[in-house]
């Protein structure tokens, strides 16, 4: 099928001459860049559940042994009261 649009001067030129770089018509390069656009169209949904919500399944699967440090007041007695350099 032959169609016909119209495309902004400037572009037009960048098109050719980037076209012309590859040795490639810009036929092709319109056609691929159509074919894109319609197949992108067809992929699913992007899933938008948060990195919490995708990995549910799998919390507490591993066990470190170590338990909440925050419960023991032992490990937070020095919190933020280390010298400069040991930073």
């Amino acid at each position: 099928m032959k169609a016909t649009i119209e495309i902004p001067d400037d572009l037009y030129r960048k098109v050719k001459a980037k076209s012309a770089l590859q040795g490639r018509p810009v036929r092709a390069v319109a056609i691929e860049l159509f074919d894109a656009w319609v197949n992108e169209s067809q992929r699913p949904e992007r899933d938008e559940r948060s990195v919490g919500e995708l990995m549910s399944d799998i919390d507490g699967v591993i066990d470190s042994g170590v338990t909440d440090l925050s419960t023991n007041s032992a490990y937070l007695e020095d919190l933020g009261r280390a010298p400069a350099r040991d930073r």
